[in-house]
C-alpha cells in the first residue's frame, strides 16, 4: 500500500530553505554584484585621494623619515614657485580654452549643414582628438625643436625664432604650449557646439528667416541664447581638462625653461618623484583638486542657469 501524501501548507511550499525571503536574498544579490566595483573604487579612487590628504598635513621627505605637522599649506602661501605655477595654469586654462571655444564655435557654424562634404571634415578634423596627449607632445617636439625638427629647424635658421627654438624662451615656451593644447582639442568643443546646433528647433529658425530677420540677428537672438548650455558644457569640460594639463608639458620643456611653463601639475610630480616632498606634492595636488572642484561646481551652477532659461522654466 502506499502512503497518504500529507499537502503541505502554502507558506511552507514557498518558504525559501534558508529561511531568507525574496526581498532579502535579492539585496544580498545585488551588494555581492555590486561589491567588486566598490572595492575597485576604495582600492583606486578614494584610499589615495585619503592617503594624499594625510600626507598633505605633514612637511614630509621620503629622505627625511621625521614628520612636521601642518607646516605645508602655509609654506606654499609663501612659496614664489606655487604662486608662479598657479599663474602659469590660469594664463594656459584661459587662453587655451577661449581661444578653443572661438574657433570650435565658427568650425562648427560652417560644418552645421548636414552634407557629406561637411561629414568628411568633421571626420578628418576629429583625428587629433583620438591622439593621447603625450603623444602629440612629442610629435610637436620632434616638429618645432631647432636642432633637426621639420618646421622648428627652418624658423631657427630664418631668423623667426631665438636660435634655440620655441621651447627654450621664457617668451615663447608657454604661447607654444598653448597652441598645442588648441590644435588638439578645438575638434572636440568643435563636435560638442555642432551637437548643440543640429539640436536647436528648425521652426524657430524658419521664423525668423521669414520675418526678414538677418544672420547676425538670428544667431545674437535665438542661435546664441539656445546655444548657451552646450557652451557652458564645452567651457566646463575643457577648463577642467586645461586646468590639469601635464603630459604636453612634461615631455615638452618639463615646465621650463626656468619655471616659465611650470604648471601646478608638473609642479606637484616634480616635488613628489624629483626632490620626494610626498608632503608637499600632496598639497599641491590637493590644491588643485579643489581648484578644479569649484570650477565644475561654478559651471554646473551656470549651466542649470541657462538650460532652465534657454526652455523657459
Amino acid at each position: 500500500m502506499t502512503s497518504p501524501t500529507i499537502p503541505l501548507s502554502s507558506s511552507a511550499a514557498t518558504k525559501p530553505s534558508t529561511g531568507l525571503t525574496f526581498a532579502t536574498r535579492r539585496k544580498f544579490f545585488l551588494a555581492a554584484m555590486a561589491l567588486p566595483a566598490v572595492a575597485y573604487v576604495l582600492a583606486l579612487g578614494v584610499f589615495p585621494l585619503a592617503k594624499g590628504i594625510w600626507y598633505s598635513l605633514y612637511e614630509y621627505n621620503l629622505l627625511k623619515p621625521a614628520r612636521t605637522h601642518f607646516g605645508n599649506y602655509v609654506n606654499l602661501l609663501a612659496d614664489a614657485d606655487f604662486r608662479g605655477a598657479i599663474a602659469n595654469t590660469v594664463v594656459f586654462t584661459v587662453f587655451a580654452v577661449g581661444i578653443e571655444l572661438v574657433f570650435g564655435f565658427i568650425i562648427a557654424l560652417a560644418l552645421w549643414r548636414d552634407d557629406r562634404f561637411n561629414r568628411i571634415c568633421l571626420t578628418l578634423i576629429l583625428i587629433p582628438v583620438t591622439i593621447t596627449p603625450l603623444v602629440v607632445g612629442l610629435i610637436f617636439k620632434g616638429l618645432l625643436l631647432a636642432d633637426y625638427g621639420m618646421i622648428g629647424y627652418y624658423l631657427s635658421d630664418w631668423g623667426l625664432t631665438d636660435p634655440r627654438g620655441l621651447f627654450a624662451t621664457p617668451s615663447t615656451a608657454l604661447a607654444t604650449l598653448i597652441f598645442i593644447d588648441i590644435w588638439e582639442w578645438t575638434p572636440l568643443v568643435t563636435l560638442i557646439l555642432l551637437a548643440g546646433l543640429k539640436a536647436l528647433p528648425g521652426d524657430l529658425l524658419e521664423a525668423a528667416a521669414v520675418d526678414g530677420a538677418t544672420p547676425f540677428r538670428t544667431f545674437r537672438s535665438i542661435t546664441l541664447p539656445l546655444m548657451l548650455p552646450a557652451v557652458m558644457l564645452a567651457l566646463t569640460l575643457r577648463t577642467i581638462d586645461a586646468f590639469r594639463v601635464f603630459d604636453s608639458v612634461f615631455v615638452t620643456t618639463g615646465g621650463g625653461p626656468g619655471n616659465s611653463t611650470n604648471t601646478l601639475m608638473v609642479y606637484a610630480v616634480k616635488e613628489g618623484l624629483s626632490f620626494f616632498n610626498i608632503g608637499k606634492a600632496s598639497a599641491i595636488a590637493n590644491i588643485a583638486l579643489l581648484c578644479v572642484a569649484v570650477i565644475a561646481a561654478a559651471f554646473i551652477l551656470m549651466i542649470r542657469h541657462f538650460d532652465k532659461k534657454a526652455n523657459g522654466r
